[in-house]
């Protein structure tokens, strides 16, 4: 695993008159890097392997969340489920059967911030794990109906459900991680979306060996899976050392803290530095204490740019063009000229399989390279890649059964898949999660979950119909969008990395985040490695220290 190194080149000199034995240029905190120097964390730890645990529990809310994003995928290339409902893999039948789901997570927003901050993380998982169950019985009991409007009943309940645990999931994994670890740990939460769908499209695609509903059905009812462990083991995890310090905690909270983050050692340097950081920043009678109180997110400058951060990272993701690989890719691969239905679940299992290893990899490399990097790259990357896909394609559509293109757009629709699962899958959990302060988290990640859920709105209605009626040139809109994406990123969003939660409150209010957070500094520290010195790179302003 990489371990976050926050160091990012160093010399070594003494200096007898000021006692400066190593200097070394960081970007971020200069309190979380003199931390990382003083006691380097330990990721392979019992009590890190442990957390890591505690942390893939959590995962399990975005392998729910993955498998329904395949599982329609999945029923819009079964015959036999098209059938049952007289239904059509694109156009407007597709969409209002898709977009119930996300109907239902819009409905839900005003109930997702007590859910998740009224009982604590771990009980906003459980309420969100069991309505897609109700929801999943309900979808699956339609074998002895044949009711299209129970069906789209239980997506909606799932799309509600999903809302709920797909906002505390990556809040609670956030939270719980070590600082050193937050960037990884909380990107590979999203990774767990492509375990859900590999596991829908392999039932999806095994199934097709039993005839009629049957062949559906499987699908559906896996969809228990990750909701069922989730409530089976979720009471027995630790919780989030922040909710517990808010809720006058205190006692658990430095119990939690000292356990998992000092390995058993009361005077760790992190222990000391988080509840230090708490003392200052935390709001113990804040707005997460009051349901209906959303002021946080809109009475500062800089919560309005914390939130529009957060949205604009949450809305981009859905708009790259990856949900029309996601819910319609039976129609794209149509267009693509690959028309049989075994041939079409193979495609869609080996692209999520794809997937998922390219989102682990952006994962391990996200506090490495940091989030701006790997955000420009994917857009702008993107853009590229459908680019390439709207020129096979219409070459294509020109000459029909070309090899060569068909295979040009198979080969776009891996690579999209790769890149986007690189830096989007992960940096979809743990950019929005990062920039929002606890007082203003969970109603946040609200909000991020409004944003996705009014984007795959637009993807459920607008995308289908366009493939309908103008097949290949779709492809042309997200080319020139993810350019946009791309520029609207690079001139907004801050750098996260090399800070723990608590330190990105001090970058918010800088005048200007974003060149802040690109900010270059050095630390002077002693031969006992504590730090002595500051100096800002761009001023030459130093500064003594006593931290």
């Amino acid at each position: 695993m990489n371990d976050g190194a926050a160091v990012v080149e160093h010399s070594e000199k003494h200096d007898e008159k000021t006692n400066v034995a190593k200097i070394v240029t960081v970007k971020g905190s200069e309190a979380f890097n003199a931390a990382y120097i003083a006691e380097p964390p330990r990721p392979l730890a019992f009590r890190s392997i442990v957390l890591y645990a505690s942390a893939l529990i959590g995962f399990l809310c975005s392998t729910m969340n993955g498998y329904d994003g395949s599982l329609l995928n999945v029923l819009l290339s079964n015959d036999a489920f098209l059938a049952n409902f007289n239904g059509t893999n694109n156009g407007i039948w597709a969409g209002i059967v898709s977009a119930i789901y996300q109907i239902g997570g819009v409905v839900a927003l005003p109930f997702v911030g007590p859910a998740v901050d009224t009982w604590g993380r771990k009980v906003g998982i459980f309420i969100g794990a069991a309505l897609i169950i109700i929801g999943t019985v309900i979808q699956g009991t339609t074998s002895f109906t044949a009711s299209l409007g129970q069906f789209m009943a239980g997506r909606f309940l799932l799309g509600f459900g999903v809302s709920i645990a797909a906002t505390a999931g990556p809040i609670y994994v956030a939270e719980i991680s070590h600082p050193a670890h937050r960037g990884v740990v909380t990107g590979l939460y999203n990774t767990f979306w492509f375990t859900g769908a590999i596991i829908s499209a392999g039932s999806g695609r095994g199934a097709l060996t039993y005839e009629g509903d049957t062949s559906w059905l499987i699908p559906v009812w896996l969809q228990l899976l990750a909701s069922v462990i989730i409530v089976f083991f979720v009471y027995w995890l630790p919780e989030s050392p922040r909710w517990l310090y808010v809720n006058s905690k205190m006692d658990s909270a430095r119990d939690m803290l000292v356990k998992y983050h000092g390995h058993g050692n009361p005077d760790s340097v992190w222990v000391t530095l988080q509840l230090h950081e708490y003392e200052e920043s935390l709001e113990l009678q804040g707005a997460d204490k009051r349901w209906w109180d959303y002021r946080p997110l809109f009475n500062k400058r800089s919560s309005i740019y914390r939130l529009t951060c957060n949205v604009v990272v949450s809305i981009f993701g859905q708009w790259a063009g990856n949900a029309v690989l996601s819910y319609f890719l039976s129609a794209v691969l149509t267009t693509a000229g690959i028309v049989d239905e075994t041939q079409k679940l193979n495609i869609t299992l080996i692209q999520s399989c794809v997937q998922f290893i390219g989102a682990i990899a952006g994962s391990c490399v996200i506090d490495l390279l940091g989030r701006r990097p790997l955000l420009l790259f994917t857009n702008f990357t993107c853009a590229a890649i459908w680019l390439g896909m709207t020129v096979a394609t219409s070459q294509l559509i020109e000459q029909p059964g070309n090899y060569a293109a068909s295979q040009a757009c198979l080969a776009m629709i891996f690579l999209f898949g790769i890149v986007f699962s690189i830096g989007f899958t992960p940096l979809q959990a743990v950019y929005p999660v990062e920039v929002l302060s606890f007082e203003m988290r969970a109603k946040g990640m609200a909000f991020s979950s409004l944003a996705v859920n009014a984007g795959g709105l637009l993807n459920q209605f607008a995308w289908p119909v366009a493939l309908a009626n103008i097949g290949w040139k779709t492809y042309i809109v997200f080319t020139i969008w993810d350019v946009i994406q791309g520029t609207v990123i690079y001139f907004l969003l801050p750098e996260t990395k090399g800070r723990t939660l608590e330190e990105l409150d001090a970058l918010f209010e800088a005048p200007n985040p974003r060149k802040e957070s690109l900010k270059k500094k050095q630390l002077l520290l002693d031969a006992d490695r504590n730090l002595v010195e500051i100096v800002d790179l761009g001023t030459g302003n130093a500064r003594r220290t006593t931290v």
